[in-house]
């Protein structure tokens, strides 16, 4: 095993242009790897290393993180408990929730996104499982790579606001200069037919922002079913659907095979199985399987995508929220080619504008707006305005 990297690199003796990054765990083995892991990479710099929260606190002037990468169960100070304390003193900085893949974990990672963490990362039980993970190898740098450029651009856009994404209505696709250096993206004409289902596709940021959409839409989702696809692990999809039911007071649920969807119902697929829509249009059903990630996700937004619509043709609206990646792109492609229509959360109020950004440059949106405003544009849609 190699030697371990400097894990102690105040402010003033980190490179400018590196991400900074601040590992809290109370096992001495996952603190070395998890800054190996990341002091490989040629952008990321682990900073400092903690044993538990109240250390990492008292730490934060001296170093600076841009991200923290946060346990949840630590003696002394846990990660629950040391999460608004960090925020409070470092606003800005992305917290990173980890924790292994208990239903009591999932909880507590959900409510510590409700409280300002921007993501979460499953951990392998046990360190050897720790050790040989290539998926949590993969996903930790990914994740930190992702969030730390997001605090870069929270810094920046202290001193420059950015002009919003102007949506334009047009007979034909129509250019829109995307504000933030993306070049051209064009939006689609928003097409006439009334959605008979509505689909969901998130990741990074995810959950609080389906928690912050689903409740406007709720009065005219009671029309139609809601499939969703949120990346996300066993145990936390069903803890997820749980708290979409408490703030929506729709029934919300993971997919079962060959369940028959109902309006006004919130399918979630499962953790750790993709799906799909089956069946025709007049009784379409849920199908689960156990297939190969797509697109690096498992589930993933794709086959959904691409099943509704082929189930419902041009009768299905789509929504792309915050996530990393571009998971969700070729399958709202062929949602907008059938006749549908998709909408995608705008960078401004992404906490990771991925999967989104693709959807935009893809040319495959309807609309590219704000969180606040997709609620609204929504319910209309399902109404059958479409002006």
């Amino acid at each position: 095993m190699s030697a371990l990297p400097k894990a102690d690199i105040p402010r003033s003796e980190s490179a400018p242009d590196k991400i900074r990054v601040m590992i809290v765990d109370d096992a001495v083995v996952v603190r070395g790897l998890l800054s190996r892991w990341l002091s490989e990479t040629d952008d990321i710099e682990v900073v400092h290393t903690a044993r538990n929260g109240k250390l990492a606190v008292d730490a934060l002037d001296r170093f600076d993180p841009h991200v923290v990468v946060l346990d949840i169960e630590m003696p002394e100070m846990d990660g629950l408990t040391a999460l608004p304390l960090i925020l409070k003193k470092k606003p800005g900085v992305q917290v990173i929730m980890a924790s292994t893949l208990t239903t009591r974990n999932a909880e507590i990672s959900l409510k510590a996104l409700s409280l300002g963490a921007r993501d979460y990362l499953p951990k392998p039980e046990g360190n050897h499982k720790v050790t040989t993970a290539a998926d949590f190898h993969r996903e930790l740098v990914e994740k930190v790579r992702a969030l730390g450029r997001r605090h870069v651009a929270f810094r920046r856009a202290r001193t420059a606001q950015p002009a919003p994404v102007r949506a334009v209505a047009s007979t034909a696709a129509a250019p829109v200069a995307h504000a933030a250096g993306h070049g051209q993206i064009s939006l689609r004409r928003v097409q006439p037919t009334r959605p008979r289902i509505l689909a969901i596709g998130s990741s990074t940021g995810g959950p609080q922002a389906l928690l912050t959409v689903l409740p406007e839409i709720a009065a005219a989702a009671h029309n139609v079913p809601i499939v969703l696809t949120q990346h996300m692990p066993p145990n936390f999809t069903a803890i997820l659907a749980q708290h979409i039911s408490r703030a929506t007071g729709l029934t919300a649920k993971e997919g079962e095979d060959g369940e028959l969807l109902k309006p006004g119902t919130v399918y979630v697929a499962p953790g750790g199985r993709h799906m799909t829509v089956a069946g025709t249009s007049a009784a379409p059903t849920i199908s689960l399987n156990d297939g190969p990630q797509v697109n690096f996700c498992k589930p993933a937004v794709d086959p959904l995508f691409q099943s509704v619509s082929k189930v419902f043709g041009a009768a299905v609206l789509a929504i792309v929220l915050t996530g990393m990646g571009h998971d969700g792109g070729k399958g709202s492609v062929g949602i907008a080619d059938a006749g549908g229509n998709v909408i995608a959360q705008d960078e401004a109020s992404s906490v990771v504008w991925g999967m989104p950004a693709a959807v935009a440059q893809m040319g495959a949106a309807c609309a590219v707006l704000p969180l606040t405003a997709i609620g609204q544009k929504v319910s209309r849609l399902i109404r059958g305005e479409t002006a």
